[in-house]
């Protein structure tokens, strides 16, 4: 009988040889927390779609900043949910505005916390599009103009750095423009290059409360079947001064995460968004799989695809198995 010359199990057999040569590794250093922060004083309101999230007044939001730090995760991505919304979204910018003292707040608790902010108008309109609306259609100019000023406010709060969500032509090279002119010369922009119309942020819209009140956001965000697109959306935005790109969603992306890692050798980031959350919480509580092992398989597969950073609702609870080593098994 002939036997195989080499037999890959041989490096499989235990648990510190398959660390030892494993080619992707997971770390609570690649993670980004978002968070969603709502007017008030010590709300804690659990999100029905999203299991073991919340929308946090301030004052919660601080905790759960200085928990996630406490576990390592590097920074948080802000959301914010005001209490009144208008056709221009003003409060986006506003000085008093539910963003704005969130910023003040965590930077002024736990200050070495990278605090990121999304910088969209879709949270603060109350007809839930993403930019101005004229005519029944979203303008892009007038609302790039908007978008820049909401980012300079975020960052005269005390913001790290900022990551324009909104999709508008345009809209990078105007805040790095308006940055620059406000002497915020240092202050990194992430931006979500390659956005698609997914029906993935489905949990996502009850948490901001931003679902469009009339048709839909696909004349600003991607076409889910293409991926060239992407390649150029991203190569504009690094011509537009971008510092770190990212690909949202991220599970049905991956090919596009994969591609953009081959064709652009910058930092880039992963959106895991709210469906994807929300499927593996689901299914994991319903005895459908392992939610545990199902959550450090999908965030490897996304580091895997390309990834440096991996934007994820489960940043805590991959946090803590990280720590106790639970990827090794």
């Amino acid at each position: 009988m002939s036997h195989p010359m080499f037999r890959p199990r041989r490096l499989r057999e235990k648990p510190l040889l398959r660390a030892l040569v494993r080619e992707t590794t997971l770390s609570v250093d690649d993670l980004i927390y978002p968070l969603f922060v709502v007017p008030g004083r010590g709300v804690r309101e659990p999100i029905g779609s999203m299991p073991g999230q919340a929308r946090l007044s301030v004052d919660e939001l601080v905790k759960e900043a200085k928990d996630a730090a406490g576990m390592g995760i590097p920074g948080v991505l802000l959301f914010g949910v005001p209490a009144e919304k208008d056709a221009r979204g003003s409060e986006a910018w506003a000085d008093d505005g539910i963003i704005q003292q969130a910023v003040r707040a965590v930077k002024d608790r736990v200050p070495d916390l990278l605090v990121v902010t999304d910088v969209c108008l879709c949270e603060y309109t109350s007809h839930g599009h993403c930019g101005v609306v004229e005519d029944g259609v979203v303008r892009n100019d007038p609302s790039v103009e908007l978008v820049a000023r909401t980012a300079v406010s975020h960052v005269e709060a005390g913001a790290d750095m900022v990551a324009p969500s909104d999709m508008m032509d345009g809209r990078v090279a105007a805040i790095r423009e308006a940055l620059d002119e406000a002497a915020y010369v240092e202050t990194p922009i992430m931006a979500y290059s390659a956005k698609y119309a997914s029906s993935f942020y489905g949990p996502f819209r009850d948490a901001a409360d931003n679902a469009p009140q009339f048709g839909d956001r696909r004349s600003y965000q991607m076409d889910p079947a293409n991926a060239a697109e992407a390649m150029r959306e991203i190569a504009l935005d690094l011509d537009e001064g971008a510092d770190i790109v990212m690909v949202k969603p991220a599970l049905p992306y991956l090919d596009v995460i994969s591609r953009a890692r081959a064709e652009f050798a910058v930092p880039l980031a992963a959106y895991s968004v709210s469906g994807e959350y929300a499927m593996i919480r689901a299914a994991g509580r319903l005895g459908w799989l392992d939610e545990e092992r199902a959550m450090l398989e999908a965030l490897t597969a996304i580091r895997r695809a390309g990834a440096d950073i991996v934007i994820t609702y489960f940043a805590p609870d991959a946090a803590r198995l990280l720590e106790r080593g639970a990827h090794r098994r």
